[in-house]
């Protein structure tokens, strides 16, 4: 799978509520940074976070663009969905590296203070 056939399933996941496809695209040590939050350090936080903690709930991503650039994915898009139980749609741009094909550090930037 390429890495921008990666970056879709990751989405497709998030969207589906498939918690396992999307950890199974992460590498064990992986770092998610995300506004207004302390980072996501492993694979086992980040399966608590999804699994347990994220605010955002029954929402699709709308992906505008994917960029690969060796090693490295850029994706914008729009969100639109709940969080904490409140209609919201946002833009979003997202930035992933991949180590042995697995994404290892992942950035978030959005128009919310916090996501």
């Amino acid at each position: 799978m390429s890495l921008r056939e990666r970056v879709h399933a990751y989405y497709d996941a998030v969207d589906d509520g498939r918690v396992d496809d999307l950890l199974a695209l992460f590498a064990d040590d992986v770092v998610y940074e995300r506004p207004g939050q302390s980072p996501i350090e492993g694979k086992a936080e980040l399966a608590e976070f999804y699994r347990e903690d994220r605010p955002l709930t029954d929402g699709t991503h709308e992906i505008e663009t994917v960029a690969v650039d060796g090693d490295r994915a850029a994706v914008r898009g729009t969100f639109e969905g709940k969080q904490d139980g409140d209609p919201v749609t946002f833009g979003f741009a997202d930035f992933h590296t991949f180590e042995d094909g697995d994404i290892a550090e992942r950035h978030t930037f959005t128009d919310r203070d916090a996501v």
